[in-house]
């Protein structure tokens, strides 16, 4: 047996709680992890309560990343040895002493990293790279929006934006947010609470507006957006923490100026898809990691016992990079 978290029902952070649950046995082509850091993400939040289901298959224990050491290797592993520093992408089950993963979704951590820091790597930089890479197809000298840039996978997308030569603008909430966007990489920022944001996005564009948005918000941001895309411009829709129905839509836009509106997720894709996509990350920016080109922005670390002030942490939205779960 080892200890997880686990919840007592759904509801708000009082029904988490550490228990004794199975320990998990790696299959073929699985590593078995011992987690030593794990990082929150808004799915936890919803999943929490009841919102947002975990795959079929997958681990009902929060989490959809960890760092850890390789503990055990799964019939016919050879790429990682026992007692590897490594950090990986997971469906759940990152909230918990041991987890399985498939090992071609494992990435090394470098030794200049810490846990702390490996656990805020996965879910934020394979979105901003499937995001910005597979689905945007950015291209060096574009222009990309980032809504809630002061976010883990804002953070994540701005420095991937600059590594791949190109500019990013961002919103956020506070002026300490945005100094922070701005020391990652961004051109400028824009404070949400000041209202629209099209003349913002006119003015740092020279008035072609931006070729990709990263919107995390949805439906109070769906006209603005638009109104800011550039000629061939592509909205990806990540979240919509504020709300998912539109009130109306003229597709007249979309077809004079050739915009693509894209709904994406990362948790619901294939294990192919995400050893993949973990593989062309690696490639693309694995090196950058390395020397500290790109690094993880890590808000706060919280040990585990104390996992529901770090829920509580996060519903207050005051987090400028990711929040991490110290695991023992």
């Amino acid at each position: 047996m080892v200890l997880a978290v686990t919840m007592s029902s759904f509801g708000e952070p009082e029904v988490l709680h550490i228990a004794e649950v199975e320990t998990p046995q790696p299959g073929p082509g699985e590593v078995l992890v011992r987690v030593r850091a794990t990082a929150l993400n808004r799915a936890d939040l919803l999943q929490r309560r009841g919102l947002y289901p975990p795959p079929p298959g997958a681990s009902d224990i929060l989490g959809l990343e960890m760092a850890g050491e390789v503990a055990e290797l799964g019939k016919g592993v050879t790429s990682v040895n026992v007692g590897d520093r490594v950090c990986a992408l997971l469906p759940g089950g990152g909230y918990a002493q041991y987890a399985c993963v498939p090992a071609g979704m494992l990435m090394r951590l470098p030794n200049t990293l810490t846990f702390a820091q490996g656990a805020a790597i996965p879910e934020t930089f394979l979105t901003a790279y499937l995001n910005l890479f597979v689905l945007g197809r950015l291209a060096p000298g574009e222009t990309v929006l980032v809504h809630a840039g002061a976010s883990g996978v804002g953070t994540s997308a701005i420095q991937l934006v600059r590594l791949a030569g190109a500019e990013s603008i961002v919103t956020a909430g506070t002026e300490a947010k945005i100094q922070r966007c701005l020391s990652l990489g961004a051109k400028a920022g824009w404070n949400y609470h000041e209202g629209s944001f099209v003349d913002f996005v006119q003015q740092h564009t020279d008035g072609r507006g931006a070729d990709i948005i990263f919107d995390f918000i949805g439906a109070p941001y769906f006209a603005d957006n638009i109104a800011s895309l550039a000629t061939d411009g592509r909205l990806i829709v990540i979240g919509t923490m504020g709300g998912s129905k539109v009130d109306a839509l003229d597709l007249g836009q979309l077809l004079g100026r050739r915009l693509q509106v894209i709904g994406t997720a990362l948790r619901s894709r294939s294990l192919a898809d995400k050893i993949a996509l973990t593989s062309a990350f690696q490639a693309f920016a694995g090196d950058a990691l390395a020397r500290g080109d790109i690094v993880p922005v890590v808000d706060s670390v919280f040990d585990w016992r104390d996992v529901q002030e770090a829920h509580k942490y996060m519903e207050s939205n005051r987090n400028t990079g990711k929040i991490v779960l110290n695991v023992s």
